[in-house]
This record gives structure tokens, C-alpha cells and sequence, in this order.
């Protein structure tokens, strides 16, 4: 079983494309699920967070507000680096058992793990391969605006991100996500073909 990361910038069609995939009958994990459920109370990073960021971040439940917990580290990339010092090992430790549970219950050709920082945190060292979903960078722009997010706030995550140039550098697979969905869905029909043909 080959163990492949999807990625892109936010914005970008990575979501659109794990849908396709699933669709495909491949299995995906998402990481920001992960990570969110690392953040639970009782879980492995929900203390260490509260610790290094604010028990203030938590609510009456001890529950973990994720929007201000954004708020802090988005505008902020010491933060952001402290919050994925604490997360991304966790993160990539689940990933590799939910990749060994999968082979184990006879998954074939390829499994992924769906996470915008793949490559900066290092997982993609560890891959077998990366597929990079991307479109034009004003498209990006487009998509976050469309989704209510203010310009401001728009622009701030596209930038707390690595530039899509880079980011394909180390892509396996690329799809092209600038396009209309069908354009979208050929692609990744054709890396499906490609996949269980390996």
C-alpha cells in the first residue's frame, strides 16, 4: 500500500479533490480532524496548549475555542510555529497508525493523509508520494472571500502559508484545480488509473 500525502495551499481544491479520492474508493484521512481531536479535553495537546496559549482559550466545558485559538497564532508566526511544535508530531504519529490499520485490514494501491502542511512539517519525508492540488493565486483569494472571510483575514492565512511555487517543488502528482470540476475530476480519475496500475 502506498502512503500518499495531499496537499495544497488553503483554498486550492485540496478538499474537493480527498472527496474525489474517497469517491474513487480510496481511504483519506483528514489531519485537521486529527488535530482537532488532539485538542480535547483529556487528549494529548489539549493541556499543552491551554499551557503555552491561555486557559482562557478554553470554555466552561474545557473545550478548546479553535476560532480564538486561530485569532492568537494566525497573526503570529512564532505562535503558529509553538502550536505545530506541539501538534504535528502527534498528528503524524495517528497518521501512521490509521496507514498501518488500513494495510492490515487489506487496503491495496494507495491510502493518503489530506493536511495543508504536509511538507512543512516534514511529514512528506515519510510518504511515498505527494499529490499538490493548486489553482491561480487570485483564485484562492476568490474562494476564502466567497466563504465570508474578510480580505484582511483572507490574505493573512494565503500568506502564513508556503507559496504554491514551493510547495510543488516536491509534488509526485499535481492536480490542477483552476478549472471546472470536471477538469478537476479527469485528473484525478487519471491518478487513480495511474495508482493501481503501480
Amino acid at each position: 500500500m502506498r502512503r500518499m500525502g495531499l496537499t495544497g495551499g488553503i483554498a486550492s481544491g485540496k478538499s474537493t479533490v480527498a472527496a474525489m479520492l474517497r469517491e474513487l474508493g480510496f481511504p483519506v484521512l483528514e489531519a485537521d480532524l486529527v488535530s482537532h481531536g488532539l485538542m480535547e479535553p483529556g487528549q494529548a495537546a489539549h493541556d499543552e496548549i491551554l499551557r503555552e496559549f491561555g486557559a482562557d482559550l478554553a470554555d466552561a466545558g474545557g473545550r478548546i475555542d479553535r476560532g480564538k485559538l486561530a485569532t492568537v497564532v494566525f497573526g503570529d508566526p512564532a505562535k503558529l510555529a509553538k502550536l505545530n511544535r506541539i501538534l504535528h508530531p502527534r498528528v503524524e504519529e495517528a497518521t501512521f497508525r490509521q496507514f498501518a490499520e488500513w494495510a492490515k485490514d487489506g487496503v491495496r494501491d494507495a491510502a493518503f493523509v489530506e493536511a495543508a502542511l504536509l511538507v512543512e512539517a516534514g511529514f512528506v519525508k515519510n510518504l511515498d508520494g505527494l499529490v499538490v492540488a493548486f489553482c491561480r493565486p487570485g483564485q484562492q483569494l476568490e474562494r476564502l472571500l466567497a466563504r465570508g472571510m474578510s480580505e484582511t483575514e483572507a490574505r493573512r492565512r494565503i500568506e502564513a502559508q508556503m507559496p504554491v511555487e514551493e510547495k510543488l517543488r516536491y509534488a509526485t502528482e499535481r492536480i490542477d484545480c483552476s478549472g471546472t470540476i470536471d477538469e478537476t475530476r479527469a485528473q484525478v480519475k487519471a491518478l487513480a488509473e495511474r495508482l493501481r496500475m503501480k
